[in-house]
């Protein structure tokens, strides 16, 4: 019998080719999961005693014949009678078609995309490959089994067939431009990827394996190893999201991330087990990756499924985009399949999700932090840089962690907000009443800096971190009558000022003679100099950089918009600060012999900028030479 599909055009299918999926592979997807739901109805029926006796096997099965041409996906499931192919497949999903296409009149492809999953158009994306599509469906009722083709136009032909087993065959011939769909190893990367734990075992070709002999022995005696064939089987039906956690050990945790992200060899740092009925349907498992400095949440990303069937892994609708750091799966029949980025921002479900995995996120890092404090303040530097971003972003995060998270000082211990604040308000106020906390990036590097303060009885932060310098601008706002300040951005004297002060052993006069001195040996579009009045044990020269400038720089290197997109692309610069009390400055200013004191003066200077890293190529080269002449 030959039929004519109701629509009111005849450019549906090139419509739907275009728009109905950004990528065509996710034609697979499709029709095994029609195969799945076809299964599971199965399943269901006989639990109900609708359908009597043994189902026997009902794997699905995907076939590729590439000397015809054709990929076939066949279930054993419930079939289809013929009044139900005219209805399910001529009428409901030809409509829904029909319905996109009003829908999409006039739309742009963005606003089109965003009508999908509305439709039930998941079989049509079969023709996005295919020439002419078969199906071949016997019903679990006893009715004639019912063979249906269409060449991808309003036309199509539906008759009985000899078909003997119960299900249904769809047999897609593929296309001249879409042939490396017949590929064997396409096809396993497609199965592999979308329904690798489809919950219907499924199976795709022969795979070899290795197995000793019950008969045949080697030379030795030993059983000999024999290579053999079996099914492959490309999915698991019962994946770890589904299983009870009470069944399962933290090895299989990890198990299973290896099995996701493969190429990442650590373990995680933990993971947090999701199952939710109420008010919407979750599970999945989310793993605290260990967080390399260069974050790249780009790779290794949160994988969304529904039901089973992979969906996407660009998830940054469905979780905050500061959790984009976490890996795992997130399962939830409330997501459809076939969604766009802009509908997952959209749709209330996907909002309420969102909420929830954050506060189950808050919720396993304050369990974590109250009762294995040791094992939470040893993973603190993998934490760290996740739970600012989150702080940073999400004021309800930031409200949770303000009492999780810990600052952690350059002798290594750690302290809550409150507890440090307590620890250095005594000393480290300056004369304005303002708390100031000092920081280093480097202890290796800036240990002068950092041992300078010490000497002074003063604690130092280690912020090492790649957010904080937007971190720690967040906190001044945050705390009152409080400032951060980098150990190396001035002389400490000058970092927490007191009310006293030390006297100068230089007139007004004399310093701006030094600075004259100086600055003739150095370049002043980069070096300012400054003159203070330090201890004598204080060095000579110390180099510094403007707290402000600075971290506007490294908030511009990360994105920081704002004020720091704006001092972001000054040229970096330093000041030289001149300790008027040292002896040799008194030197300096009183020598008659200019070109020893141009050398001191030069020497000085390198050694400040070598302390900070700042001495490289010919300038170090220049005072490797001149140091080993002062030596002889």
């Amino acid at each position: 019998m030959k039929g004519q599909i109701n629509v009111k055009t005849e450019n549906i299918f090139p419509v739907i080719k275009k728009f109905l999926y950004s990528d065509h592979e996710i034609f697979l997807r499709e029709i095994v999961s029609n195969a799945v739901d076809a299964t599971q109805k199965l399943k269901t029926l006989s639990s109900l005693g609708d359908v009597k006796g043994d189902l026997g096997d009902v794997t699905i099965e995907v076939k590729v014949d590439k000397k015809n041409k054709t990929l076939s996906v066949i279930d054993r499931g419930i079939g289809m009678t013929q009044e139900e192919v005219e209805k399910y497949i001529t009428q409901i999903a030809f409509s829904g078609a029909e319905e996109f296409l009003e829908k999409f009149k006039g739309k742009s492809e963005a606003e089109a995309n965003a009508l999908i999953g509305h439709f039930g158009l998941g079989f049509f994306s079969s023709f996005m490959v295919s020439s002419q599509v078969e199906i071949f469906t016997k019903s679990y009722k006893d009715a004639p089994a019912v063979h249906w083709t269409c060449d991808g136009d309003t036309e199509y032909t539906v008759e009985e067939c000899d078909k003997k087993e119960r299900g249904t065959e769809i047999v897609m011939h593929i296309s001249e431009d879409c042939e490396d769909f017949l590929e064997e190893g396409k096809i396993l990367e497609l199965l592999r990827k979308y329904c690798k734990f489809m919950p219907v075992a499924i199976k795709f070709g022969r795979e070899k394996y290795w197995e000793d002999s019950e008969t045949e022995k080697d030379k030795d005696g030993n059983p000999k190893r024999v290579e053999k064939e079996k099914d492959r089987i490309i999915n698991d039906t019962n994946p770890l999201w589904k299983r009870k956690p009470s069944e399962l050990k933290e090895e299989d945790y990890n198990k299973f991330y290896r099995e996701l992200y493969p190429m990442n060899f650590e373990d995680p740092l933990f993971h947090i087990h999701l199952n939710v009925d109420y008010p919407f349907n979750l599970t999945g498992i989310l793993y605290f990756p260990k967080v390399k400095r260069n974050i790249d949440p780009t790779l290794e990303k949160i994988q969304l499924y529904c039901n089973q069937v992979f969906v996407t892994d660009s998830v940054e609708g469905v979780v905050p985009q500061y959790m984009m750091l976490l890996r795992g799966v997130l399962d939830s029949p409330d997501i459809p399949l076939n969604v766009s980025r802009s509908y997952l921002q959209s749709d209330q479900n996907v909002k309420k999700i969102s909420s929830h995995i954050s506060k189950k996120v808050a919720d396993k890092l304050e369990e974590i932090s109250k009762n294995e404090h040791d094992d939470f303040l040893k993973k603190w530097d993998d934490l760290k840089v996740f739970i600012e971003y989150g702080m940073l972003s999400d004021e309800k995060f930031y409200d949770r962690m303000k009492d999780v998270y810990v600052l952690k000082n350059t002798d290594g211990e750690f302290f809550t907000f409150e507890d440090y604040k307590k620890k250095i308000e005594p000393l480290q106020t300056d004369k304005n009443k303002t708390l100031i906390y000092l920081y280093a990036r480097n202890t290796d590097e800036q240990y002068a800096y950092i041992q300078a303060a010490k000497d002074k009885g003063y604690d130092v932060l280690l912020m090492d971190g790649v957010l904080d310098s937007h971190f720690i601008n967040m906190l001044e706002q945050k705390f009152s009558s409080a400032r951060f300040v980098r150990i190396d951005s001035d002389v400490i004297n000058k970092i927490i000022e007191k009310d006293e002060k030390i006297p100068s052993k230089l007139n007004e006069e004399e310093c701006n003679k030094v600075k004259e001195l100086i600055e003739e040996s150095i370049d002043k579009q980069k070096f300012t100099i400054q003159t203070e009045s330090l201890e004598e044990s204080s060095q000579p020269i110390t180099v510094t950089q403007n707290e402000f400038m600075r971290r506007m720089r490294e908030m511009s290197e990360i994105g920081g918009g704002g004020m720091a997109s704006l001092y972001g692309d000054m040229p970096e610069s330093y000041n030289l600060v001149v300790n008027t009390n040292h002896p040799i400055i008194w030197d300096i200013l009183h020598s008659d012999d200019t070109e020893h004191r141009k050398e001191v003066i030069s020497q000085l200077k390198d050694l400040a900028l070598l302390s900070q890293g700042l001495l490289k190529g010919s300038a170090l080269d220049e005072f490797i030479k001149r140091s080993t002449k002062i030596i002889k």
